[in-house]
């Protein structure tokens, strides 16, 4: 399940919320951040966390990651 977003290492490039598959991620106005806006949502799919550019996501091992089927 998605643990945290390192607001030290994200740089708001959005991609987080354009690549999960169950929109997890949502833009909090107030603050101008990237939050985890669905927690519960999360399936573990490490989609995120893999293609962060920053390395910012951290998905804990909850859950086994999706294996991609070619």
């Amino acid at each position: 399940m998605i643990e945290r977003i390192d607001p030290a290492r994200c740089n708001q490039c959005g991609l987080c919320l354009e690549i999960c598959p169950n929109d997890v991620f949502g833009f909090d106005a107030a603050t101008g951040r990237h939050v985890i806006a669905w927690p519960d949502d999360c399936e573990t799919c490490f989609d995120c966390e893999l293609e962060c550019p920053r390395d910012a996501i951290v998905v804990g091992p909850m859950r086994r990651p999706r294996v991609q089927a070619w």
